[in-house]
């Protein structure tokens, strides 16, 4: 009888062991807070995990006295307890899912450091903006005090020091200090340089993602505009929104990536680009570019691994509706514009692009009548697959533009 009570013991450890282990790696891939909407309850995958709340089923309304936030419990399967949670609740946000292509002009806040090289002087090969600490990435705001917004700005101040030490303004990754440099003059032209190569300004093409009739603002992308040399994310000062007519296709195969080719229109300028983040880029437009009705944001535990389709413009005319499948949804949080993997799986799409090319990167991910996210990159060995970004992630960062503009 002692050896069947020490058997169980152990088995009962074991147990233990295995379910804290569960609970441990389900927890970490959840992540510690949700939106909800007002009366609602929150499940999650089909509602394999549920929130409960003093041991009763819990909704947005019931969460708190104030009826604004409050802490759950999620229980797998409605009865092993896996971690606990912040629920915020939110009115129910209808959007209007795009799928058109658009185009970007954008102007950099300052000049932004795309190379350092050598300068042939009387001093030999020399670079002084290497030599005083200047890396590529960097943002030159001012230069000896006058702000500095062009190539042209960079290239006049610099030759005007006449080879006497000149302060550079410099921002690098959200951090501001000067650095002092002394140009050399150049054997080739005669005039003054510093080593720098940079560039003021960037175009590009994407699809919009969403426009909400409320406030007139849109989003779109799902990533941020970044320079093609540095990778880094363009400080913007100003851009516009502006038609695009698609003039061909690049199909992607495997390796290589394909692209939507098109030019500017001459259709004027659609919108002003207010914001160039993480999860897009974000702006106000002068009119609802499509003839598409509202839609909910669906949030991001209402995902399911699935059938979907995607909105985006191949062509001179509206956007079309291919089918895409859900194959992988990650709630963890962990990369803000890599949630989801899809495939394409609509014929049409596939013999038209390969699957998904740049230029698409913005595309609305409608499931269940719900806009759930938008396309982001593409798998380049496998072009049929791609990530997809949170809608909710990006209607967040939209909704935080209007709460700039209302403090400005």
């Amino acid at each position: 009888m002692r050896k069947f009570f020490q058997c169980a013991a152990t088995f009962s450890g074991i147990l233990s062991i295995m379910i804290l282990s569960f609970t441990g790696l389900v927890g970490a891939g959840l992540p510690d807070d949700f939106y909800v909407r007002y009366g609602e309850s929150l499940n999650i995958g089909n509602q394999i995990y549920t929130a409960y709340k003093n041991d009763s089923l819990s909704t947005a309304n019931a969460i708190s006295d104030s009826g604004q936030s409050g802490t759950v419990a999620l229980k797998y399967q409605g009865i092993l307890p896996i971690k606990e949670v912040s629920v915020n609740y939110i009115e129910e946000i209808q959007v209007v899912p795009c799928g058109v292509a658009f185009g970007i002009k954008m102007f950099t806040a300052g000049v932004v450091v795309v190379r350092t090289a050598d300068v042939d002087s009387e001093q030999g090969l020399v670079c002084p903006a290497a030599l005083a600490g200047i890396k590529t990435g960097d943002v030159i705001t001012s230069i000896d005090g006058k702000v500095v917004e062009t190539n042209e700005q960079v290239a006049e101040l610099i030759n005007a020091s006449g080879g006497k030490e000149i302060i550079l303004s410099i921002n690098r990754k959200n951090l501001g200090f000067d650095i002092t440099i002394t140009p050399v003059k150049s054997n080739y032209d005669g005039e003054y340089k510093g080593g720098i190569w940079v560039r003021d300004s960037s175009a590009g093409i994407g699809t919009m993602t969403f426009y909400n009739e409320e406030n007139g603002t849109f989003g779109g992308l799902g990533h941020p505009v970044c320079d093609v040399e540095t990778g880094e994310i363009l400080p913007l000062m100003s851009g516009e929104i502006v038609a695009v007519d698609i003039t061909g296709i690049n199909k992607g195969v495997g390796g290589v990536p394909g692209e939507l080719r098109g030019s500017f229109s001459s259709n004027g300028i659609r919108g002003n680009l207010l914001m160039n983040t993480e999860t897009g880029v974000y702006g106000t437009l002068n009119a609802n570019p499509t003839d598409h009705s509202p839609i909910p944001l669906g949030l991001r535990q209402e995902i399911e691994i699935g059938e979907a389709t995607i909105l985006c413009t191949l062509d001179g005319g509206d956007p079309q509706e291919f089918s895409v499948n859900i194959e992988n949804v990650d709630l963890s949080g962990s990369n803000p514009t890599k949630n989801m993997v899809i495939r394409v799986t609509d014929p049409l799409l596939l013999e038209a692009t390969g699957g998904i090319v740049q230029g698409m990167s913005g595309s609305p991910i409608i499931q269940n009548g719900k806009l759930v996210g938008a396309v982001t990159h593409v798998f380049v060995n496998d072009p049929a697959k791609g990530y997809g970004i949170f809608a909710e992630n990006m209607v967040k960062t939209s909704s935080h533009l209007m709460e700039l503009s209302l403090t400005h």
